[in-house]
């Protein structure tokens, strides 16, 4: 099973190639400017959302380190899970905005090779190739010595887990930041592979006073700092986005390429990224740990707000987790009316496959039993969602073309461009 990493593929078609919008009459350009006001306005909705709802985490995971218990750690459970609803709607701002981009990493990464934080199962194995701190634990190990490198692990700081071990060796799948670190500490390992069930730690990992696995005191340390971690790193975000921020800064300056950045995040998180490397790459290897989030059998939602993300910014509207909406003008108010009809039937269509999906895992059929070989019917449903996405890459490809961009690439992916290098 954690062989299956190695092979896991990186979007093959990184560049973006963005060339300005005809500049258009006084009124056009207002219209645009409008349009990316509504977009900024979603964006920092949509970070201050994530950082609430973490906040909410902290507390959470504050309680079960303090009282651990099966009802406090479904309770930080429950919390984790709260906070990837806003989140995952944020993701449409990712590939249209290098100062996204470059930050993603901090909080979303994946996969992550679990055995440098934590204790693993048998199975993990104990080296990589790839990866010389693959099974380090650093939980387990207030020293850890790798191929002649000493790292100071004694205290597990912000500064050890975001500047020394966060892609430690260049290595992505080292990742020690960010939601998946904390669901891994909140969920532990899934070891059923296609078959039912999450992963399954127990309270008892975070009880000094009755501690399971031993180490109990530094792996609530560690759970306690990624999470404040998180709250940082989200704050940072929400504040670029908030008037005045460098983010709504670089769309409104510059209303042209700022349509772009729209344009290319809607694309690139549709095509490469969502349709291809976290669908149809694990199932064309129907391999479990290709799900987005595999520890708490999450991904069915995380895919579905994917997806609802994209929607928000073409129809100019957001669902607070408060319950109010931050509205105004979409993209969709650029274009003509059949073309803007016929990307929102593609856009509700996707929208409506993804539901099938989560109704699936809601009545018990997990992703990764999903993506699971032999199982047809699941598959299915998995390869309706992602041909939903190249439907809709489509028609966000129509609306590049009715707005006259005439060069612009979206992410790709060789699990949709060349399926047979996945298996090379």
């Amino acid at each position: 099973m954690p062989t299956m990493r190695s092979i896991s593929l990186l979007a093959s078609a990184g560049a973006f190639l963005i060339s300005a919008l005809a500049i258009g009459t006084p009124s056009e350009a207002a219209d645009k400017k409008s349009v990316l006001d509504t977009y900024a306005n979603i964006a920092h909705a949509g970070y201050q959302d994530s950082l609430v709802t973490a906040q909410a985490l902290k507390v959470a995971v504050g309680k079960l380190v303090a009282a651990p218990s099966g009802a406090t750690l479904k309770a930080a459970r429950d919390a984790w899970l709260a906070a990837r609803v806003p989140y995952q709607q944020t993701e449409v701002y990712r590939f249209g905005n290098a100062i996204v981009d470059d930050w993603e990493g901090k909080v979303n990464a994946w996969p992550l090779d679990e055995g440098l934080i934590d204790y693993v199962s048998a199975d993990y194995g104990t080296e990589s190739d790839e990866n010389p701190f693959y099974a380090v634990n650093v939980i387990a190990n207030p020293t850890l010595k790798v191929g002649g490198r000493t790292v100071d692990a004694s205290s597990i700081t912000k500064a050890l887990i975001a500047d020394t071990l966060q892609e430690i060796d260049d290595v992505e799948a080292n990742v020690a930041t960010g939601y998946h670190a904390v669901e891994f500490l909140l969920w532990g390992q899934d070891t059923n592979g296609t078959g039912p069930g999450a992963g399954n730690r127990p309270a008892s990992d975070f009880d000094t006073a009755n501690c399971t696995h031993g180490n109990c005191d530094r792996r609530a340390q560690y759970l306690l700092t990624a999470t404040d971690l998180l709250i940082d790193d989200l704050a940072w975000m929400a504040a670029q986005w908030a008037p005045g921020g460098e983010a709504r800064t670089n769309v409104m300056n510059n209303p042209d390429a700022g349509i772009v950045a729209i344009v290319t995040g809607m694309g690139s998180l549709s095509y490469g990224e969502l349709a291809g490397e976290r669908m149809k790459l694990g199932l064309l290897l129907h391999d479990p740990e290709e799900e987005h989030d595999c520890f708490s059998d999450n991904t069915h939602h995380s895919h579905y707000y994917d997806a609802l993300g994209i929607r928000n910014v073409f129809v100019g509207e957001y669902k607070r987790v408060n319950g109010t909406t931050v509205s105004g003008s979409g993209l969709g108010a650029l274009l003509d009316d059949g073309t803007r009809k016929s990307v929102l039937a593609a856009l509700d269509n996707t929208i409506a496959k993804m539901k099938i999906m989560v109704d699936r895992a809601n009545n018990g059929e997990a992703y990764d039993q999903m993506i699971g070989e032999g199982n047809a019917a699941g598959n299915k449903v998995v390869q309706d969602a992602i041909d939903g996405l190249l439907a809709q890459t489509k028609e966000i490809q129509r609306a590049a073309a009715a707005l006259e961009l005439s060069a612009i690439e979206f992410e790709g992916s060789d699990s949709l461009d060349d399926p047979s290098k996945v298996f090379e």
